[in-house]
């Protein structure tokens, strides 16, 4: 009975094998039925079965020890069973990279290999000392098939060594895409849609595969983020499984979010540089962020500020979040509610020490409001546009040493308040769009801070770049 029970378990890992074989051989010619590629996915789920199996196997074969026979058996076929269904789960792949080339074929080698291990031992030939040999070539086998297994499914460099080495420096002038979004990309999501990982169908290792999208189609709607469906995932609640990064990769931080949104607002151009943007433009004003080194250190020594109080502070009408990842730096943006209560603002004195980004446009803010900014000792971009401010109001804020960015669009302000912007030695952009500002004290104010860029218009060159962007649309 045991003879004839062998001789079945002989057949089977005969003709697994050479099913195996004759897969990898006319690979280009086989097209599987969507039921048999829904079967792939159950690689992943079994592959440490014979894994260990085959480990125990080795380990009593190296030993010396008798290697029980329905060890064997079940660790060889499940290990070709593993490689079939790997096979199986890698056709639906397009376009193969290295690692899976390698992955898949390391796989179906160590399924072969264990197979003829099996041989051996069938025919008593199992305890001949080149049996060792071929034992030590399968935990070879194992360890690399494990090893381009591991940087299939967490990226790359997930085996590498530690390292304290930083990312390489932004250029002084970045091509936009190449520079900054194709490196926020690599960061944060070429780990799932690359050449030997395309989940979705979706590649982002080069700006034609970004634009060209995946299974869903376009992932990007040129000049309008709030369509396209990278951002929309991206927005969506951590827990969501349509969240992009997924759920244990880590999230883009509000910076990176958006310079692709401003990226693709301005036309997703791959050849755009830095210093073909005007300075006004936002886009420019967060790649110059990035690009500061040490910011997160900066930010680091700020006191720690619970998601807990955070959840507290915020309600339907106010914002608040972290600027990046487990940062303590936090950006706060109000809404006009239907009653306004001066209070709101005041509330922020708990975490007064941490906000760096303030946005307070349209509230009907007074005296109390404004000296409760005045407060907020690091904040490096204020946003009073359409508010109710004047240039005494404004004179108080002068003691916001670390501002650099400052919107006035459509509020009071005369000449008047250019004593208190040469206060601000941080000074970097300043909005001054539909304001009783004049030409001349604009003029002089350049002239004192030429390193200041000031928008008090829509002029040409403006113009000019909008228009230019139009027609990359269209072409698109």
């Amino acid at each position: 009975m045991n003879t004839i029970k062998n001789r079945w378990v002989d057949y089977f890992v005969l003709g697994l094998s050479i099913f195996l074989i004759f897969c990898l051989l006319f690979e280009s010619y086989i097209v599987l039925p969507n039921l048999v590629s829904w079967l792939g996915r159950f690689h992943p789920l079994i592959l440490h079965f014979p894994i260990v199996l085959l480990l125990i196997a080795i380990f009593l074969g190296l030993t010396g020890k008798r290697i029980p026979e329905v060890l064997l058996s079940v660790a060889v076929l499940s290990a070709l069973i593993t490689a079939i269904l790997g096979f199986f789960l890698g056709m639906g792949v397009p376009v193969k990279g290295d690692l899976l080339f390698w992955h898949q074929w390391l796989g179906a080698g160590t399924a072969l290999i264990a197979a003829f291990w099996y041989l051996l031992n069938r025919s008593n030939l199992g305890q001949m000392y080149y049996t060792k040999a071929f034992q030590i070539l399968l935990l070879g086998l194992i360890l690399f098939t494990g090893h381009y297994g591991g940087m299939l499914t967490h990226g790359e460099e997930f085996l590498s060594l530690p390292t304290e080495e930083p990312m390489d420096k932004i250029p002084e002038n970045p091509l936009v895409y190449q520079d900054v979004v194709n490196r926020i990309l690599d960061d944060k999501c070429i780990a799932c849609h690359n050449a030997n990982k395309q989940k979705g169908e979706l590649l982002m290792t080069s700006f034609d595969q970004l634009i060209k999208g995946g299974e869903n189609g376009p992932i990007l709607v040129v000049g309008k983020p709030d369509e396209s469906e990278m951002i929309k995932r991206i927005h969506l609640p951590l827990e969501d499984e349509n969240h992009m990064p997924p759920e244990g990769k880590t999230p883009l931080d509000q910076i990176e979010i958006a310079i692709l949104e401003e990226w693709i607002l301005l036309g997703a151009s791959h050849t755009v540089r830095l210093n073909e943007l005007p300075k006004s433009e936002r886009l420019v004003s967060l790649i110059s962020t990035m690009m500061i080194p040490n910011e997160a250190e900066k930010w680091a020594k700020f006191p720690q500020v619970a998601d807990s109080t955070l959840q507290h502070i915020a309600s339907d009408y106010l914002s608040i979040s972290r600027i990046a990842s487990n940062s303590q730096a936090l950006s706060v943006v109000f809404f006009p509610p239907p009653e306004y209560n001066p209070k709101t603002i005041d509330n922020l004195k708990r975490v007064a020490k941490n906000i760096v980004e303030l946005d307070v446009s349209g509230l009907p803010i007074g005296i109390a409001e404004i000296e409760a900014i005045s407060t907020l000792t690091h904040l490096e971009r204020l946003e009073l546009d359409k508010t109710p401010i004047d240039d005494a109001g404004l004179q108080k804020l002068s003691s916001l040493k670390q501002l650099k960015l400052l919107k006035l669009y459509d509020t009071g302000i005369t000449d008047q308040s250019m004593a208190t912007f040469s206060k601000l030695p941080n000074l970097k952009n300043l909005y001054l769009y539909k304001t009783d500002v004049s030409q001349e004290a604009i003029v002089r104010l350049k002239k004192e801070r030429p390193n200041l860029v000031i928008n008090d218009g829509i002029d040409t060159d403006i113009e000019a770049f909008f228009v230019s962007t139009d027609s990359i649309q269209v072409t698109k």
